[in-house]
């Protein structure tokens, strides 16, 4: 007697479990919660960038920035971390009034060839890609690693520099442009060296 108590009082527990679940399958699929924010959205002062797609028709990089481009082909997927202009003067001291003449090209060209080395990577990767508070790392052309994260104002950082504008598209391109270049230690050092020795 008591057994069939039990098995009548588990059964209606059972039961009444089932019609709750189904209640609130209903009621989600049919009156619809408010969706929560997402996780890329920013809160407090700080203004969400809307990304909006741009062609290097429609953006100067400036002399170096289109040397860069034009070395990659334009058919292929890269993304390229160019500095800007005021990053190749600051950094590298390379101004379009002098380190373009002739007797100087050579170099200017190499220094730039090395510089997309560095900062290049065979895949694209537009700032969408990257999760606030993310980090993730790719290969550079030259194998360098370079560490890309997202800021709270949704431009990139890459190791340490900041991006000033991203994703600018040229085809199958895409560039971010940095306040900074991206370079190893090791070349950085004989571009100071040879700063030290200019001067005299």
């Amino acid at each position: 007697m008591r057994k069939r108590q039990v098995l009548k009082h588990s059964i209606a527990i059972v039961s009444m479990l089932v019609c709750v679940c189904c209640f609130f399958i209903v009621s989600v699929t049919v009156f619809k919660l408010p969706e929560a924010p997402r996780k890329d959205r920013q809160m407090g002062f700080y203004p969400t960038i809307r990304s909006r797609k741009v062609s290097l028709q429609d953006f100067n990089l400036g002399k170096f920035g289109e040397m860069m481009i034009d070395m990659l082909p334009q058919d292929l997927a890269f993304t390229v971390f160019v500095p800007s202009e005021d990053a190749f003067k600051r950094d590298l001291r390379l101004s379009v009034s002098d380190s373009l003449k002739p007797d100087k090209f050579n170099d200017t060209y190499a220094i730039v060839t090395r510089i997309l080395g560095f900062s290049a990577v065979p895949r694209i990767l537009s700032s969408a890609n990257v999760q606030s508070g993310e980090l993730v790392n790719y290969d550079s052309l030259s194998g360098f690693p370079l560490y890309v994260s997202k800021d709270i104002d949704g431009m990139l950082v890459v190791n340490r520099i900041r991006s000033e504008i991203v994703d600018v598209r040229k085809k199958e391109i895409v560039v971010h442009v940095m306040d900074g270049v991206i370079m190893d230690a090791e070349f950085e050092q004989s571009v100071l060296a040879e700063d030290d020795t200019e001067e005299d």
